[in-house]
């Protein structure tokens, strides 16, 4: 039931998304587009009372459990960023609106971006791993709790390899090519 639950909400959260969008530029009704957007976080509500629910009824913690939190951890920590991504994109491709800003390539500006996005993905691993922390104290010594200890260590992967990849950036910034000036004039006819 909970591996449904998850599918559900995550189509629900496409839906939505769409719908949100849909109201705010081909009805041109913003606030409304707005609020649907805001009904997103009922989601991960209903989710986690639910996997509650059924760890409280006595079903033995799963994989399934596990997902329930990352999923939950990954939409807190990523989601306002990607409703922001898709709303740039429609809002330009199709209803006029500005191109959406490109992140720097090069440099310190470069290494910034990287943090920030590696930020958003360790907020979301970090609410994931609290999440399966409290599941871990609510089902007690007496249960088992591998397979959330397991989801815990990929928690884990994931901030690091994000913190890899960030400080890469910092420590060697990608510079920009220094002939990139002379070769655009002979590219043109």
């Amino acid at each position: 039931m909970i591996a449904l639950l998850i599918v559900l909400c995550e189509v629900a959260f496409w839906v939505l998304l769409a719908v949100g969008l849909a109201l705010r530029y081909v009805a041109r009704k913003p606030r409304l587009g707005a609020a649907v957007l805001l009904c997103e976080p009922l989601l991960e509500v209903v989710l986690l009372v639910v996997t509650a629910i059924d760890l409280k009824n006595g079903a033995a913690p799963d994989w399934k459990h596990g997902l329930a939190a990352v999923y939950i951890g990954f939409t807190v920590g990523l989601g306002h960023s990607t409703i922001t991504w898709v709303d740039a994109r429609v809002a330009h491709r199709w209803f006029g609106g500005p191109p959406p800003q490109k992140p720097p390539k090069y440099g310190m500006a470069r290494a910034l971006h990287e943090w920030r996005t590696a930020a958003r993905w360790i907020l979301a691993a970090v609410i994931a791993l609290a999440l399966l922390q409290a599941a871990v104290w609510y089902v007690g010594t007496g249960g088992d709790t591998g397979s959330l200890r397991m989801w815990q260590q990929k928690m884990g992967w994931v901030i690091g390899v994000n913190l890899v990849i960030a400080a890469g950036y910092t420590v060697f910034p990608k510079q920009a090519p220094r002939d990139v000036g002379a070769r655009e004039p002979a590219d043109r006819p």
